[in-house]
């Protein structure tokens, strides 16, 4: 069962359990109306560009952000972009992402990123809230008037 890593610490994931529904970006806009968005997440690859998304995630209260390799920050730049153009739903990264990239993750609008079993254990809850970002350290963010981080 996937791990959920937050500012709390590791969590079970209850998304699906509690009625909660991933769906994948090309299925997003078939039968919409049978939906609940608080139920509707979508899984969006990390390689689409924000202007492809526009109307598309204004109903569903979770994206989902893949990341293939620990190297690949596509989805970095990504929820970046998704939170800039006013998405204020929750920001899900899953995937190969290691203890060391919480922080960031969490400055560039990720609330909670899933793991597997292995890599909980291969690094513990510890290393994980060792990397929590006190402030937001971007003053880039505070001139600009960018909403601060918050908590998940």
């Amino acid at each position: 069962m996937p791990v959920i890593v937050r500012d709390s610490g590791f969590e079970q994931d209850t998304w699906e359990a509690e009625g909660g529904l991933f769906i994948d970006l090309e299925k997003y806009g078939q039968d919409v109306a049978d939906r609940d968005p608080s139920k509707t997440a979508i899984d969006i690859p990390n390689n689409v560009t924000v202007e492809s998304l526009k109307g598309l995630f204004v109903n569903a209260s979770m994206i989902r952000i893949p990341f293939p390799s620990f190297a690949d920050g596509r989805g970095f730049s990504l929820a970046k972009q998704l939170r800039q153009q006013g998405y204020e739903g929750k920001l899900r990264a899953i995937g190969h992402l290691i203890a060391d990239q919480y922080g960031f993750a969490r400055v560039c609008g990720f609330d909670e990123i899933e793991i597997d079993d292995e890599m909980a254990k291969r690094q513990p809850e510890e290393q994980w809230l060792a990397r929590i970002p006190k402030q937001d350290l971007s003053y880039q963010n505070l001139l600009m008037g960018e909403r601060p981080l918050r908590n998940a």
